[in-house]
């Protein structure tokens, strides 16, 4: 049984992996400072004896024993991260240093949840793990994705100058039950516009890519990431690249098809294109995602017709 400390552990990621880690048996220790997390995310845990709670921002030093850190600490939808550059900035900066002086001070792994989007608008198609990325540093955009390229230069940084025991996973567009309604991802917007009977909104025209991984394959990566011993980058999400306009017609068609499409102007700096090679990981982590598009939607239409209807 090892002592794991979930930062972010409320969220929709970290609560699965909670899920996860407390069902093999593990203590896991949970800090979120419920900003977009949510105690209800954590219902299925939360009466656990090996589980707990606390309520904590990880830009603030706090001390804890722990052999693993898997630290998933920042806001990760547009919308929501720049409500809050500034904020966003500290989070995956100093927090992530307080992140490494903990593992380093009793010898733990710690995994970074870093993100594709360090690629930016990328000029490689499919991305590899050795492009540098196109990213424009002073954009909206620029708050996360410029920190969490940074969070990968501090943990590198700290592995070849202090021995750190690092994992770096560059998480792809995860999809799936307890995402937000209000948190302004694509999946999470068409299917609650289309249980609404609303418009469905997409922006630009519906032609640019992304590669949609479900919660469960996602957390199995991290999971499989955290036990080896890559460093990485490493990519983590679907390797199956759909257009959105693809995605709302699928959405569409399984709430009932009753949503009229609309378009909207495309948000500065968005990608044009995004899917990930994930070679590495097939042969270094022995991972890929095993759930389809339609499947892991039907799943979570149904999580959010629940909340919609219910």
């Amino acid at each position: 049984m090892d002592r794991v400390l979930v930062t972010g552990g409320a969220g929709f990621i970290g609560s699965h992996l909670c899920e996860r880690l407390i069902s093999e048996g593990h203590r896991v220790y949970c800090w979120d400072n419920l900003s977009t997390g949510s105690e209800r995310n954590l219902a299925a845990v939360l009466s656990s004896p090996r589980f707990e709670l606390v309520r904590h921002d990880i830009i603030e030093p706090r001390d804890i024993a722990v052999d693993r850190i898997y630290n998933l600490a920042c806001p990760a939808s547009p919308d929501q991260y720049q409500k809050d550059p500034i904020h966003t900035l500290m989070t995956s900066t100093v927090g992530v240093m307080n992140m490494l002086d903990i593992a380093e001070r009793y010898g733990a792994t710690l995994l970074q949840a870093s993100t594709s989007e360090v690629y930016g608008d990328p000029l490689m198609h499919p991305q590899r793990e050795d492009y540098w990325g196109h990213v424009n540093p002073i954009g909206p955009r620029a708050c996360y994705d410029e920190s969490k390229r940074l969070a990968e230069t501090l943990l590198v940084a700290h592995e070849r100058q202090r021995g750190a025991k690092v994992r770096i996973a560059r998480i792809f567009n995860t999809y799936g039950p307890h995402m937000s309604a209000d948190d302004g991802r694509v999946v999470s917007n068409f299917i609650v516009q289309a249980l609404r009977g609303e418009d469905i909104v997409i922006y630009g025209d519906g032609q640019q890519t992304r590669s949609f991984c479900y919660v469960n394959d996602m957390v199995d990566g991290l999971v499989r990431l955290m036990r080896s011993d890559l460093r990485g980058p490493v990519n983590l999400g679907n390797p199956v690249e759909t257009s959105i306009m693809e995605l709302a017609q699928r959405v569409n068609a399984l709430t009932g098809g009753r949503s009229a499409m609309v378009h909207r102007p495309l948000p500065i700096d968005d990608p044009c294109r995004r899917n990930p090679d994930i070679t590495l990981a097939r042969q270094r982590l022995g991972w890929e995602p095993k759930v389809s598009l339609d499947e892991g939607l039907e799943a979570t239409i149904s999580y959010f017709r629940e909340m919609v209807e219910g």
